[in-house]
């Protein structure tokens, strides 16, 4: 039997032979086009090779593609596990031709590696054309000499637009196009269906195996066809698909790759059979997921992120139906790395990360899956029709982070529809409760519509001559502004820099004779810089022509922060992986603040290590260069693109110690102008996105000398020099310890003592000695050995002990013997006092505790004890 992993090699093999170039698997995040959710197909990679817009030193290339379609136009997640070959992730094994051979290379091939490669029999195999393409059909029956019995001819669909079949291929609505062949496997008459074309097509007999794209035309937005100069090839055949076929199965999830794979999640659940929908689920999913993550993507409530949550959530409660209540998922990670690690080294690298994020969003989503299941469970209960309510299914969504086609899963196995259209009446009505949350006044920046340009010409400058060519009162044009009026001035030209990626904008003054205008802030509209603030004196008029001069001490401090982001950023990839990527950025004169893709905590020790290598980069002290170029230009720098910033046509690619990226905003001339690089705090802002704070030049300075001054202090209080430091302080740590032990000790031989006393309080309920009081100066670790001690030396007891501590707070144990919690349990008997003390409570049948925060009520609350015991054991017995 040939393996998954042989066949991948094979396929590549015998494409290398013939002259093709081997090219990796891309990202499953496109570098090339943003209209895409995710690589779906294998031309992906080579997109712009097909439109001319890149140029490659081959001319025939072949590959091994990982896909993901989950998201978006091609999602295939809710077919997942109930059909034999839907995925969230496939391989795609794919050969190209850039205007190199043609229709009868590309045939000859494919019926080469089918039928002489892997020895497929000519009979079992059925292939189609489009209508017209006339060239294609003759290359089939008369070179190839396919059966004619065996092959059909696929027009447009019917009642659809030219050119919409099957069997003819396009980009989008213009561009390159072209007829298609497919080649389709024939499992036999024992499965149902019929061959292509048929009114039987759908059933699941004859299965599309390979699909040959031949890019011939250029379509015009008058859909007129135009033959490209150059018509290339562009193939592509589901690994999972032909391993199914020559594996001799008819479920891909029969294969040995799944099967493996399937295995070892039913080992995880304790089973030994492994035809369960849920395993298939789980299976795909560790796929999809774990190769996502080596990507890039991290798990988030919007883009790629939210697709990649949704998968693991999916496959998370899959395992919860297999009985699996403890994290699982990211165990699979490793039999994964075993069957395709050889092919994809980049899942190797990864494996590590792969599982630390998986294991994490798992346990997080294990904290709202049960109530939300139980939820659910409670509502189809009570159901009286076949459908879950929209109401519910947006509560579900929204309270306990279930997506919809999570709950669209249960339903399905449970046998109900969801009132989709009662779910997006109330996301209508969240959109706009977030919309008028989100409505703020007049905003300078934003509100005025502005046909003016500003020249920027603060690279290079702190002061300009400028012309006042638009000024704004209350987000509306007026012709002047007198003194102490606020407003927006747009100049034709400014040394101001405009708020943008995260660099705030410039403040200073606009000055001409007997006027002064102060800048407070500066912000874009479109191509207008709008300079915003008060006029401080005499009157500005548009036409005016005035002096911009910018605080250039504030600016210089907001350089030094902006450009330390930089070398920060580069350092961070390098110490914890080239899967951080910027998530914001804030660069005021104070600060900067970065946040970013990770997902874990950085430690102290990798916190020092980018310390370190940003200031080896501040002392190297290199010139800083920033060079305008084309796109395409500024990528082939390898240059990284900032998170939410959107790039015209030109570039400014920003080059500074060990950092090459795009950026706008102004920085030092030479890495040595930073001085010094300090990181103050380090946290999280949400799921795996991490914020780093950190200070530069004076500002770093300044805060050193105040930690100097805060040891300096800490060393006076503690009689020592700074050196001591430390051994000073854990000789106080020791002591208290041993003072904590002591009086701990002490606590308890007199909760002992007093507890000795206390069995002569106890009182007769039917049978049960009941004790109840107060047992202040007793901590509540001392208060639980009392209560045990006291239900051993009583025998049938119930018994409540209560103390006040000395910041007012209650705490309360109650303990019951096992041999009567049957009557009275200590959960209920501890709310009973509980709740008259402002508290609530719980645990064992037979040992709870509870706290409160009114103790003017415990007294009233313990002596109302033994009759809430005789209550609830008449209760019982009746």
């Amino acid at each position: 039997m040939i393996t998954s992993a042989e066949l991948r090699r094979r396929f590549l093999d015998y494409f290398i032979q013939r002259g093709h170039e081997a090219v990796p698997s891309s990202s499953l995040v496109p570098g090339n086009d943003p209209t895409l959710l995710f690589t779906n197909a294998g031309m992906v990679q080579f997109k712009d090779v097909f439109l001319g817009q890149d140029q490659r030193p081959y001319n025939r290339a072949t590959t091994a593609q990982r896909c993901v379609r989950a998201g978006g136009k091609h999602n295939d997640l809710e077919n997942v596990g109930y059909t034999a070959r839907h995925h969230t992730f496939f391989e795609m094994l794919g050969n190209f031709s850039f205007g190199d051979y043609f229709k009868r290379e590309a045939i000859a091939f494919a019926w080469g590696f089918l039928t002489a490669d892997l020895g497929l029999p000519a009979e079992k195999l059925w292939v189609t054309v489009y209508e017209s393409d006339d060239e294609a059909a003759d290359i089939w029956l008369k070179d190839i000499g396919v059966d004619p019995s065996r092959f059909t001819r696929l027009g447009d669909k019917p009642g659809g637009r030219p050119f919409e079949s099957d069997n003819f291929w396009t980009m989008g609505d213009t561009g390159p196009c072209g007829p298609c062949t497919e080649i389709f496997y024939d499992h036999g008459p024992e499965v149902a269906g019929g061959p292509p074309g048929s009114p039987e097509e759908d059933g699941d007999r004859y299965i599309e195996i390979w699909n040959l794209v031949f890019m011939q035309y250029d379509r015009n937005r008058e859909g007129v066809m135009t033959p490209l100069p150059k018509p290339s090839v562009d193939t592509g055949m589901g690994l999972e698909r032909l391993a199914a076929v020559l594996q001799g199965v008819h479920s891909n999830y029969e294969i040995d790759l799944f099967r493996h794979l399937m295995e070892a999640a039913a080992k995880l659940a304790g089973m030994t059979e492994t035809d369960n929908p849920s395993l298939r689920v789980i299976a795909d999913h560790i796929r999809s997921c774990s190769f996502l993550i080596a990507d890039g993507v991290l798990p988030s409530n919007e883009g790629r992120g939210y697709v990649l949550r949704r998968i693991i959530r999916r496959a998370a409660r899959h395992g919860h139906r297999l009985g699996l209540r403890d994290p699982f998922f990211h165990r699979l990670v490793a039999p994964l790395v075993d069957e395709m690690g050889e092919a994809y080294p980049e899942l190797a690298a990864a494996q590590n990360r792969i599982e630390k994020v998986l294991e994490q969003e798992e346990e997080r989503f294990a904290e709202t899956l049960e109530k939300g299941l139980k939820l659910l469970e409670d509502a189809v209960a009570d159901l009286g029709g076949a459908m879950l309510s929209g109401e519910l299914i947006f509560r579900l969504y929204d309270t306990y982070g279930f997506p919809v086609d999570l709950t669209a899963d249960i339903a399905r196995e449970q046998g109900f529809a969801l009132d989709m259209d009662g779910f997006e009446k109330a996301m209508d009505a969240q959109r706009e409760k977030s919309r008028d949350a989100s409505r703020f006044g007049a905003d300078y920046g934003q509100q005025a519509q502005i046909d003016a340009h500003t020249e920027f010409s603060g690279y290079v400058r702190a002061e300009d001559q400028a012309e006042v060519v638009a000024l704004l009162r209350d987000g509306a044009p007026v012709e002047r502004l007198a003194e102490g009026e606020s407003g927006g001035v747009v100049l034709d030209r400014t040394p101001f820099y405009a708020e943008s990626g995260g660099q705030v904008g410039d403040t200073g003054a606009l000055r001409a004779e007997g006027v002064e205008f102060a800048v407070e802030d500066t912000r874009k509209r479109g191509s207008a810089f709008v300079h915003v603030g008060r006029v401080a004196s005499g009157e500005l008029r548009v036409g005016d022509r005035v002096e911009a001069r910018i605080d250039a001490a504030r600016r210089q401090a907001i350089v030094l922060n902006h450009s330390a982001t930089h070398l920060m950023h580069e350092a961070l990839r390098r110490v914890l992986g080239d899967h951080v990527e910027q998530k914001g950025s804030l660069v005021t004169p104070e600060r900067l603040r970065f946040d970013f893709a990770h997902f874990a905590p950085v430690s102290a020790a990798e916190l020092r290590e980018v310390e370190r290598l940003v200031n080896a980069q501040i002392r190297e002290n290199l010139d800083a260069s920033a060079d305008e170029m084309s796109l395409d230009e500024a990528r082939k720098t390898g240059a990284k693109a900032l998170f939410g910033e959107k790039y015209g046509d030109r570039v400014r690619v920003l080059r500074i110690g060990f950092s090459t990226e795009l950026c706008g905003g102004t920085h030092v001339r030479r890495v040595g102008d930073i001085g010094l690089f300090k990181i103050v705090s380090e946290s999280g802002v949400a799921a795996g996105v991490r914020r780093i704070e950190a200070i530069t030049g004076e500002n770093a300075l300044n805060y050193l000398e105040s930690v100097d001054e805060r040891l300096d202090a800490i060393a006076g209080l503690l009689k020592t020099g700074r050196d001591g430091l430390d051994d000073k302080l854990r000789q106080l740590l020791e002591r208290q310890r041993t003072l904590e032990k002591a009086l701990d000790e002490a606590q308890r031989t007199l909760a002992a003592q007093a507890g000795d006393e206390l069995v002569q309080r106890a009182v007769e309920v039917d049978g049960i000695a009941v004790l109840a009081t107060r047992l202040d100066g007793v901590d509540p670790k001392a208060l639980r050995e009392t209560v045990d001690r006291l239900k051993d030396q009583l025998g049938r007891a119930a018994v409540v002990l209560a103390t006040v501590g000395a910041d007012g707070k209650v705490s309360i144990v109650a303990g019951v013997t096992k041999a009567e919690t049957a009557r009275v349990r200590a959960g209920d008997l501890v709310n009973s006092v509980a709740t008259q003390v402002g508290g609530k409570g719980g645990g064992r049948p037979d040992m709870a505790q509870a706290g409160g925060n009114d103790p003017s009520g415990l007294d009233a609350a313990l002596a109302a004890v033994p009759a809430w015991v005789e209550t609830q054991l008449k209760a019982v017995t009746s």
